[in-house]
């Protein structure tokens, strides 16, 4: 017999990766806040970060420290331009790889832009014992990661399985 989750709201770190946004113009950032907000989950931290490996790294790691916050997740720096740097400040974070969030956003991404999703470096990853996301900067790009699977993902109900449920393995 099949036992319905009650939902668990998450404690979710937003970090727009940017030289040029500003609150008032995060329109990614505030795409990914009212999602979340929307599905039931706490906006736990926001900020907006220049595009310096060691700014975001350092961003990262903050939250990545915090017992508080379950799931981080970035917009921006994820492309090829020259001071897209945002996998590369996560790098040396990263306890496992999920290559699978990458490989679908850009499969997903495809129905939308075509083979211009390669130019993508969408990833995610296991830190520690919370789960960080890199979405692109672009607004449709980040409706699609949460639309089509962060939403899901990052709701305990979705069977069969979603990162929610693993929360509480990687703190046990």
């Amino acid at each position: 017999m099949s036992t319905q989750r009650p939902f668990a709201p998450l404690r979710v770190a937003i970090v727009t990766v940017s030289d040029t946004r500003t609150p008032q113009t995060d329109k990614s950032g505030d795409t990914v806040a009212h999602r979340l907000t929307a599905a039931g989950h706490e906006i736990a931290a926001r900020s907006i970060v220049p595009d310096e490996i060691p700014q975001i790294s350092a961003k990262f790691a903050a939250h990545i420290a915090d017992p508080a916050l379950d799931v981080v997740i970035a917009t921006g720096g994820t492309g090829f331009a020259p001071r897209d740097v945002t996998p590369q400040a996560l790098a040396s974070h990263i306890t496992r790889a999920i290559p699978g969030f990458g490989e679908l956003f850009r499969m997903l991404s495809y129905e939308e832009i075509g083979t211009s999703t390669m130019q993508s470096r969408a990833e995610a990853a296991q830190c520690g014992d919370t789960f960080v996301f890199l979405l692109p900067g672009s607004t449709g790009a980040v409706r699609t990661a949460m639309d089509r699977i962060l939403i899901e993902q990052l709701d305990v109900r979705h069977r069969p399985c979603n990162f929610a449920e693993l929360l509480p393995r990687l703190r046990g």
